[in-house]
């Protein structure tokens, strides 16, 4: 049952106002309260389905100002479908158990129970849970327990999708301090292994962080994180009890990597800032989430940052937010952070709202915000921002108005006002690239496209041009102020004057840069001399703009290419993951080419060096390095050891001996299993599908999962494809990650896609149009596209599943036949300019 109190403000019928989904209704009754009980009388009701309405047709009119009180008994299933109220199961010490738990987030509370599921509609929740014998009841208030039966202090003023309801036979770990007081909910086995402990001591320092940030205290009483095994998000920032997949929030030293424990802290970091932005103060519609999720994604790093002093944290913003939404936002079908209130009504707009953009970009812009305005100016703004809007809602303007009280405060000075600095930043899609031509110190700007000959058909109030804030460097000076390019071309006293320029200093800024000739050959003289005079961040940065900037046909692939060159010299990991990320498209789109054997024995001779580095810093593997940054790159070891698989083969099978696996260092897991499961055949996928198997640890079955895609045996890949459909082998939450993980693999890249295709009506049914997975599962199966055969195959799967559309993933379909075009297009200009260079480092030439 729910009984809710509303306060009506129109008179008039009550019209799409009661959202409701999947429930069974047994009675509806609406009457005045506390004033008068006669019902009113309802002469109909029916559900619109599209935007999941019950409405409500009454016979009278309600009147303006009046409280009415609407009750409803209803009915609902207890599921495995991930989403409102739901069903998950695990097995421990031979016993299947049953977790029941919630994701209402962002539109699955009305599948919980009948309510008023917008997010400017909060409530004060008070929540009872009859529960079997023997289990314990979470809920977002602190629980008072009463056998079966819990009842739960009321929750603060909330929208519904914060709301979260719990039910297991888990137990926790808690700090000893009482306000506010923290729990770790787990597995009784993962508890008393260990597992969550690193989760439990960085939490407090976590939230004293943001309370000094935000300079509020925590708003609740108690902080409660659970592990779910099933769990289709990440995490979920329930007010007051946070919910994770396993992975996310369980950490054992024995099995986990440093990669690992850091996105244990980052995650925790992002959650708990939500417990301010966005749950204090909420967004009014869905329209805006980026400012929900953007905040979090950025201070996310600072939080765990200051919880791991040592890890410089705060620096890999750029590599996993910042690079990777620029792939995106260079596309004619990206789209603004924020957009028109009535443009996102539908369920499926609401959740395609949450993707790379709304984290993604969303964080790059406020890191620039930050960095214009100075840390304590955007801290000031964002703590009066909060205390005058604490347990509300707001629009995107509201913040830019408390940062320009704050920027008032301080005696700031700014070109303009903060709403018309970060309005085209916020209000049009994509972002620019800035060219510097050092000879005369002209800079320009120009939306910037992957793919140049792209048509962009979406108009932009501002025409494609930003206010852009240039921190730059000439020959390893770095100019004291900003210079602001707020037209679209100015000139600044960027003259080289016989020194390299260098711009976008630790790429605070949303931008790419490009420069004349000149400029870039000054750049390869330094990398090549001393490349640790340039900032560590901006070599990243170098490679990344380079390759980005010849797939648009402003650079020659040959000078990108050259960017690797000085790679040998390099040990930082920021670098070497930059060039990896882009050479992986290179991979992508070549290894089914004569260039891949070229570009092999290029990347071998230049990586050569890094493994040699780190073997020696590990006493041949055999420890970990000192800091936290060469423990993360194992990546960057990765194609190295992939290169070396032999070696590793050969230490895999000893294992397989020994049964074993625990020999090998958490941090080469990943790249062991994968390399020596590609180098094997059935007897040792089968060894790593039985360890997978009986893994008590999450993130060590992780590591297993994706290694079993590594194998170049179709059969078992089809094998492993067919597993994703029964849920009791591989878990629903897991499915689209098999999936994605067979589709980077060059043998299982058809396979995955004619799987998809043949049982896209399964799964666009049981893997929830809602999911996040659902549109990585389109953007993982057709990103080697490259052929104007593989284009028709994919124009003829939308074309034949247009009636039914894409749900979540409909943008990411968008996204993948734009990118499928560019590939084509990419792959006919510059294979023979790529074969030519490789060929040419790996002879007696050397550029």
């Amino acid at each position: 049952m729910t009984n809710q109190t509303i306060r009506q403000k129109e008179s008039a019928a009550l019209w799409a106002a009661h959202k409701l989904y999947r429930e069974t209704i047994k009675d509806v009754l609406f009457f005045f309260s506390p004033d008068d009980a006669a019902a009113l009388i309802i002469e109909s009701t029916w559900l619109q389905p599209e935007t999941q309405y019950l409405v409500i047709n009454l016979k009278s009119k309600l009147r303006q100002g009046q409280k009415y009180q609407l009750y409803t008994e209803f009915t609902g299933e207890l599921a495995d479908d991930l989403s409102g109220f739901y069903r998950s199961e695990y097995e421990e010490d031979g016993l299947q158990k049953i977790v029941a738990t919630s994701q209402m987030h962002p539109t699955y509370a009305r599948k919980t129970f009948p309510c008023f599921d917008e997010p400017a509609l909060k409530a004060i929740f008070h929540i009872t849970l009859i529960h079997p014998p023997g289990t314990v009841a979470l809920s977002n208030g602190m629980e008072r327990v009463s056998w079966t039966k819990t009842k739960f202090e009321p929750t603060k003023n909330m929208s519904t999708y914060l709301l979260a309801i719990i039910v297991s036979d888990y137990t926790y770990i808690n700090t000893t301090q009482k306000d506010p007081q923290i729990r770790i909910w787990a597995r009784r086995k993962a508890i008393d292994l260990g597992q969550g402990n690193y989760a439990l001591n960085v939490t407090g320092p976590i939230l004293d962080f943001f309370q000094s940030y935000y300079n509020i205290a925590y708003p609740l009483t108690k902080s409660d994180q659970i592990a779910l095994p099933d769990f289709y998000y990440g995490a979920m920032e329930n007010w007051g009890l946070v919910t994770y997949r396993e992975t996310n929030l369980l950490y054992d030293p024995e099995t986990s990597s440093s990669r690992n424990k850091e996105k244990t802290a980052t995650i925790i970091a992002h959650e708990l800032a939500h417990m301010w932005f966005g749950n204090l103060v909420t967004l009014r519609w869905w329209n805006e989430v980026w400012l929900n999720e953007g905040f979090a994604s950025y201070v996310a790093y600072l939080g765990a940052d200051h919880a791991e002093p040592t890890w410089n944290v705060r620096d890999l913003i750029v590599l996993d937010e910042i690079h990777k939404v620029f792939a995106v936002d260079a596309l004619t079908s990206s789209h603004p952070l924020s957009s028109n209130e009535d443009s996102i009504v539908l369920p499926n707009q609401i959740s395609e709202q949450f993707d790379v953009i709304s984290y993604s970009k969303g964080a790059a812009v406020l890191r620039m915000l930050s960095d214009v305005l100075s840390e304590p100016v955007f801290i000031q703004g964002l703590s009066t921002y909060l205390n005058y809007f604490g347990y509300s809602n707001i629009v995107g303007n509201d913040l830019w108005h408390h940062l320009q009280m704050a920027v008032k405060e301080y005696n700031g000075s700014l070109p303009h006002s903060v709403d018309r600095i970060m309005s085209p930043w916020v209000l049009q899609m994509g972002f620019p690239v800035v060219t510097i031509n050092t000879a005369i110190g002209k800079v320009s700007q120009k939306h910037f496209l992957l793919d140049a000959d792209s048509n962009v058909t979406v108009k932009s109030p501002y025409n494609y041009e930003w206010l852009i804030p240039i921190r730059w460097i000439r020959g390893g000076t770095v100019q004291k102020d900003i210079w602001w390019l707020m037209e679209k071309e100015g000139k600044a006293g960027t003259q080289s004057d016989g020194f390299w320029v260098l711009a976008n200093i630790n790429v605070t800024g949303y931008y790419r840069v490009n420069y004349d000739l000149g400029n870039w050959e000054r750049l390869f003289t330094q990398l090549n001399t001393n490349h640790k005079v340039i900032p560590v961040i901006n070599r990243a940065q170098l490679v990344d703009d380079a390759f980005s900037l010849a797939r648009a046909q402003l650079l020659s692939t040959s000078l990108a290419l050259r960017t690797t060159s000085y790679l040998s010299k390099e040990t930082e990991y920021m670098p070497w993951q930059s060039a990896l990320n882009n050479l992986d498209y290179y991979y992508l789109m070549l290894d089914r080419t004569d260039v891949y054997q070229p570009m092999q024995d290029y990347i071998r001779k230049q990586v050569t060096p890094l493994f040699l580095y780190f073997k020696n810093m590990t006493l041949d593997w055999s420890s970990v390095p000192v800091q936290h940054t060469d423990h993360t790159g194992e990546k960057s070891v990765s194609l190295t050891v992939s290169l070396f698989n032999r070696m590793y083969f050969k230490i895999l099978t000893q294992q397989c001996v020994n049964c074993n696996l625990f020999r090998i260092h958490p941090n080469l897991r990943s790249v062991v299993y994968c390399s020596a499961i590609a180098a094997g055949d059935e007897a040792e996928w089968e060894f790593g599908w039985s360890q997978f198997k009986i893994a008590s640890v999450a993130n060590e079955a992780n590591k297993l999962m994706f290694a079993l895609a590594c194998t170049n045996n179709t059969e078992l890949l089809n094998r492993y494809l067919s597993y994703t459909l029964n849920s009791t082998i591989i878990r629903k939450q897991d499915a689209t990650s098999v999936i994605t993980s067979v589709a980077s693999n060059r043998a299982g890249q058809k396979l995955a896609w004619d799987f998809v295709r043949n049982h896209w009506e399964y799964m666009f049914t049981e893997y929830g149009v809602g999911s996040f997975s659902f549109a990585s599962m389109i953007t993982g199966v057709t990103a080697r596209f490259s052929t104007p055969a593989e284009l028709q195959e994919l124009k003829e799967f939308v074309e034949a599943h247009s009636a039914t559309g894409f749900g979540s993933a409909t943008l990411a379909v968008d996204q993948a036949l734009e990118r499928t075009r560019m590939n084509i297009k990419w792959l006919q200009t510059n294979k023979q300019e790529i074969l030519n260079w490789f060929n040419s480092q790996n002879g007696d030439q050397m550029q």
